[in-house]
Formats: structure tokens, sequence, C-alpha cells
């Protein structure tokens, strides 16, 4: 995978810059070019984007590498995008284009903690970590916040943006649209998860 094997640098170019080319070719060649297409063929989108996010999610929930787990959790918010751009409203694009913006900050972001914390203790495997909110307590107020950004906790820009796609998309396909908000349930899950195994509990490493 992509993400997992590149360089910090190159994580960081492919989730904040990279992946927003195909949301950018998506808004000023797809849907400009070939609007009767887009329409035709947003069913089928809207498919592949709700396996795709759930997917996503469970596969999230299963992974014991640290940058496995942002890798993956970046999965779940394009496809988010994918439902806001392909809903041919004005709520689902502008939350498409302000989800891509928050993702292109949120996820470098996590990247780079998950790194620092590799390069600190040679290992990126889950269940090595454990207690380093008293090792590392400034660590771990950055790391919370961009975990609840990650998962788009309210107050957050992900927040914004995953909802003006959900409202979009709403209106498109409601069936759908119910089933993808499923994957905010699993993204507070693995999310949660994911800093209270790294974070919480007694420490175990000494120095």
């Amino acid at each position: 995978m992509a993400h997992v094997n590149a360089p910090l640098v190159g994580s960081i170019i492919l989730a904040g810059v990279l992946l927003k080319l195909a949301v950018y070719g998506i808004l000023r060649v797809l849907i400009p070019l070939l609007p009767d297409a887009t329409i035709y063929f947003t069913p089928l989108v809207y498919t592949l984007a709700l396996i795709s996010i759930i997917y996503s999610s469970l596969a999230t929930l299963r992974q014991i590498d640290t940058k496995k787990i942002v890798a993956y959790s970046s999965i779940s918010h394009m496809g988010v995008i994918t439902l806001g751009l392909f809903s041919n409203t004005i709520q689902g694009i502008e939350g498409a284009i302000f989800l891509s913006l928050a993702h292109g900050i949120v996820s470098p972001a996590l990247f780079i903690l998950v790194t620092i914390l590799y390069q600190n203790h040679g290992t990126r495997i889950l269940k090595y970590f454990r207690g380093m909110v008293t090792q590392m307590p400034i660590f771990s107020i950055f790391f919370f916040i961009f975990t609840l950004a990650n998962c788009g906790t309210p107050l957050t820009a992900n927040f914004l943006g995953k909802f003006l796609c959900f409202t979009g998309s709403f209106q498109i396909n409601p069936i759908i649209t119910t089933l993808a908000g499923l994957s905010l349930i699993l993204s507070a899950a693995y999310s949660f998860w994911f800093f209270n195994r790294i974070f919480r509990g007694p420490s175990k490493f000494y120095y």
C-alpha cells in the first residue's frame, strides 16, 4: 500500500495533494464535460462508494499497524467525498470541497504523529504501545485533537464537510446515505480504540 510503504514526505503529499487531484478532476472535467453520463452512472458510483466506506471502516478496525490505521481511514473519507460530488447539489459539492481541505490537513498531521512514535520507539505495531500519555503528555493532546477531527466530531471541519456531503447525497439516495452514515459510528470506534490503545493504561516504555 502506497501510504504505508512511502516515507513520511510521500505519505503527506499523497494524502494532502494527490488524493485531491481526483476531486479536482471530477469538479473541473467530469461533471462539466459529461453531465449526462455523470447523472446516469450516479447509482453505480454511489454503490461503489458505499462499499468503499463500509469495507474500509471495518478493515481499519482490524489493523495493528499505526500507519495502516490512518491510511485505511482516509479511504472512508474519500468515499464520503465521492457521495457529495455526485449528489449534484450545492450542499454536497460544497461539503466535498470542505471535507477535502479538512482531510488534507488532518490526515497528514496524523501521519506525522505516528511517524514520530515510530522514530522514538522503532515500531508501528499497536500492541507495543501503552500509556504514552505519561511519557509524552503534550504530544498526546495534539494526537487527541487530530483524532477527534479525523472521526468527524462536531465543531471540527471534518464534521461540517461530512454533514454537507450527507445532506446533499440524502436528496439523491436516502438509503445509501443512511447506510453510509453508519461509517460515523465505525469511525468513532476505530479512532477512540486507536487513541486509547496507545495513550491509556500502564506504560510499556521505561527510560
